[in-house]
């Protein structure tokens, strides 16, 4: 049985809440040396880049000292680097911590503001701010939350915990309950629990619906409704965690959530810091038996979807 290689400690700190990219070495290649590697492997960077970083000395490590850029390659090597960081339009927006203790964050993040860093959102994620606003560098998230949904996102504290909590989600041993805006229509019967199949294409913006054996499962409740307007406030509590589910069943039924730029049809981009008309659907609660404390949770965003609080102002986009 072949010995899984511990990994060492950063020797960079984070910046701006954000980790230093590791890269191993792989056991086997044809590189002569560590610059020609990583050259090729981080080729999406943009010529001469990565052996500026090398001649700079961005590049260190397990010993936190530069990798020289004619360094022999050594199979499993580990170095790591911080990337440029883009540019980021701050969310206008604040974040919330209805609940924190030794071992877990609760945060009630906004609208548009991504649960970690990925792609061109990196330190304006939830994660990155908590981060900084805690002074807590070890903070992880142990489940996400889309970009475009409000609500409550659970992280943790110690990452030698992390695991146990990560663990809740996956075992569906959280019940989190939503809460949506979306028109109303009388002949939507319901209650009703909505089962289906549902793909996430990589490099598809939208999932879908297909044949086969119901991976998705979201029970829907129409929690309010009014006649002025013809909108309905539904309280939607997923079975499971497929991604976009809750929109893609909503759509299904014939009522797509307010403000959803892809069901029942993708739309163009909206430019690069417009926050008006957000989409109406928001993390309202998370209730869970603590892992590590054996306490019982239940929290309650205090976030209120504003098509449902003033619909004139969220069409407006004021």
């Amino acid at each position: 049985m072949r010995r899984k290689t511990r990994t060492p400690p950063s020797p960079l700190p984070q910046r701006h809440g954000v980790d230093p990219v590791r890269v191993r070495l792989p056991a086997e290649g044809p590189w002569a040396t560590v610059g020609e590697h990583l050259v090729e492997r981080l080729s999406g960077a943009g010529p001469g880049v990565v052996r500026a970083m090398l001649d700079a000395g961005r590049i260190v490590g397990a010993d936190g000292r530069a990798v020289a850029p004619d360094a022999p390659y050594v199979p499993g090597m580990f170095v790591w680097f911080h990337r440029e960081l883009p540019e980021e339009v701050p969310v206008p927006f604040p974040l919330e911590v209805v609940y924190r203790d030794a071992h877990l964050v609760v945060a009630d993040k906004p609208h548009f503001l991504a649960t970690t860093p990925r792609g061109s959102h990196v330190t304006e994620t939830a994660l990155a701010r908590l981060r900084r606003e805690l002074d807590l560098p070890a903070l992880s998230a142990a489940h996400r939350l889309d970009r475009l949904t409000a609500g409550l996102v659970l992280f943790t504290v110690r990452p030698e915990e992390r695991g146990a909590y990560q663990t809740l989600f996956r075992d569906r041993r959280v019940r989190k309950e939503y809460e949506a805006v979306a028109p109303y229509e009388p002949s939507l019967a319901l209650p009703r629990t909505v089962r289906s199949r549902i793909v996430k294409e990589r490099g598809v913006l939208a999932a879908r619906e297909v044949e086969g054996e119901p991976n998705a499962v979201t029970l829907v409740e129409l929690a309010e409704r009014r006649e002025a307007d013809g909108l309905g406030r539904y309280r939607l509590t997923p079975g499971t965690g497929q991604t976009h589910q809750l929109r893609v069943h909503m759509n299904a039924l014939g009522v797509p959530i307010l403000g959803d730029p892809l069901y029942p049809e993708v739309a163009d981009p909206v430019p690069v810091g417009d926050f008006r008309r957000p989409l109406q659907l928001l993390a309202r609660e998370l209730e869970f038996t603590d892992p590590v404390t054996g306490t019982e949770h239940r929290f309650r965003s205090g976030r209120r979807l504003e098509a449902w609080s003033s619909y004139a102002r969220w069409a407006a986009g004021q």
